[in-house]
């Protein structure tokens, strides 16, 4: 299984693969009902346990931000769709950081099968045959995998980071910037490096106060956290517009 897994497994930058799969929220055609979103795409290792419980309930509270950046969630595990369906009920009935009475209305793929685990790579053979890592692929509207994390089972996700992770991609697509190591929105980013000799000379000459030239190959620039996030929360708005 070790063997399969890995020859399957998409890699960033590839077209992420498609599935047809029932899921709690009805029939996905993935990725092509998300077309023109970004899509987080998550597995679990099972329903009912104490850690995936956490962090469906942190899914939940941050999925209006995400929205609001015109992503969408979706999760899966080597469960059935009843099962999924009666852990929602449950979690209804947990109070945990301080939220109670949640409704997960994210849709739970059913993958007893673990057809589409195997497609992503998500069953890792020495962690369990069965259960599938905590996995997050980052998908953008294109349906090209961006970003891949992988959590063992014992480890619950840093979801700060899942949001850092999304807002530097979509910065990078929206302003052609790179980010640094621990960057955070708000600080600063950095510009593409000189490609010619003549351009490795006008930026160790740079005047523009924006700029902060550590050395020619590489140069920081000030882009405050509201910049950002209204030219992405910008492009989401054009997006939902145009539909």
């Amino acid at each position: 299984m070790q063997e399969e897994s890995l020859q399957q497994m998409p890699l960033i930058g590839d077209a992420a693969p498609e599935f047809v799969a029932h899921t709690t929220n009805g029939i996905v055609k993935f990725p092509g009902d998300y077309a023109g979103k970004w899509v987080i795409l998550f597995s679990h290792p099972a329903d009912f346990t104490p850690v995936c419980t956490t962090e469906f309930m942190t899914f939940q509270s941050i999925l209006s931000e995400l929205q609001a950046l015109n992503t969408e969630i979706i999760g899966l595990s080597v469960g059935t769709l009843t099962g999924h369906l009666a852990w929602i009920e449950s979690i209804q009935n947990i109070e945990y950081n301080n939220w109670k009475n949640m409704t997960i209305t994210f849709p739970i793929i059913d993958d007893i099968n673990m057809s589409v685990a195997k497609k992503y790579g998500m069953i890792h053979s020495h962690a369990s045959d069965n259960k599938t890592v905590r996995a997050v692929f980052f998908i953008d509207p294109k349906g090209v995998i961006r970003a891949i994390l992988y959590y063992p089972l014992t480890t619950g996700r840093n979801f700060d980071e899942i949001k850092r992770v999304l807002i530097a991609l979509q910065a990078s697509d929206s302003f052609g910037i790179s980010t640094p190591a621990d960057w955070r929105p708000g600080k600063d980013v950095v510009i593409p490096a000189p490609s010619t000799t003549k351009e490795m000379e006008e930026r160790l000459k740079n005047k523009d106060k924006n700029l902060d030239v550590k050395s020619w190959y590489l140069t920081m620039k000030k882009m405050p956290n509201e910049t950002i996030l209204n030219k992405l929360y910008s492009n989401a708005a054009s997006k939902n517009i145009k539909k």
